[in-house]
């Protein structure tokens, strides 16, 4: 089933990057991650990052999550600028505002997948109970297992959980479905698709697989560090329509 387009976002960006530039230097070795980014994330929308190994993608993720500072240009969260914040008020930020989803679960395999989710409500202003989130992404049934008892998919899909249990206004995922079979993978998009829908969490996706964004409102598509795509997806599908 092809899914509508949205007829509209609010005005207001979540996110807006203004001229934002990285880059990075070791020794005399100078390398040009990003070049010049404007760009804009809307509250409620989706929007896939989509572009080769090396076109800037991470770095630019990095930077809207506070993890990594522009080297030029300016970068704001909502009506805050993030461009000269300091580490203090960087970690306030991704803790209060901002969940992520990175290819490698990052589980600790001695808990639960109860008490992974937990470990990230104990420090939340206003967290979702760890069950209500695990329930969110399929996974209610296996909540007292371990990381070794689940699959892959399944583990990805509690740190999905662990992102979202503390009511981010901003889920960013780097490469969710990057170690995942098809049908594996197809879950996990299926979590954060429902995540989205259902929550109105902002969601900026990275991946290589061009496939993937016919998931999404919008995709950007990055190539030497710039912009050279960005557009609205007029003919989205399902996550389990999809195939790569």
């Amino acid at each position: 089933m092809i899914l509508q387009p949205e007829a509209s976002f609010p005005a207001r960006p979540v996110f807006r990057t203004e001229g934002v530039t990285r880059v990075y230097r070791t020794g005399a070795v100078e390398v040009r991650a990003l070049r010049g980014i404007d760009l804009s994330l809307r509250e409620g929308e989706m929007v896939v990052l989509l572009g080769a190994s090396g076109s800037g993608k991470s770095t630019l993720l990095n930077i809207l999550g506070g993890l990594d500072r522009p080297t030029e240009g300016r970068v704001f969260f909502r009506d805050t600028e993030l461009t000269h914040a300091t580490e203090a008020e960087l970690t306030a930020y991704r803790r209060a505002h901002v969940g992520f989803v990175f290819q490698f679960y990052n589980l600790v395999p001695s808990l639960t997948a109860r008490e992974n989710v937990a470990l990230v409500t104990e420090i939340a202003a206003r967290p979702m109970p760890p069950e209500e989130a695990l329930e969110r992404v399929g996974l209610g049934p296996r909540m007292n297992h371990f990381p070794a008892e689940l699959s892959g998919g399944e583990q990805q899909r509690v740190a999905i959980a662990r992102a979202i249990a503390k009511r981010p206004d901003v889920l960013l995922c780097d490469e969710p479905t990057g170690a995942l079979d098809i049908a594996t993978g197809a879950q996990v998009l299926e979590a954060l698709h429902s995540v989205n829908r259902d929550l109105g969490t902002a969601t900026v996706l990275i991946t290589h697989n061009a496939v993937i964004q016919r998931i999404a409102h919008r995709v950007v598509v990055l190539a030497d560090g710039r912009i050279v795509r960005d557009e609205p997806v007029t003919d989205r599908l399902q996550p389990a329509e999809l195939t790569w």
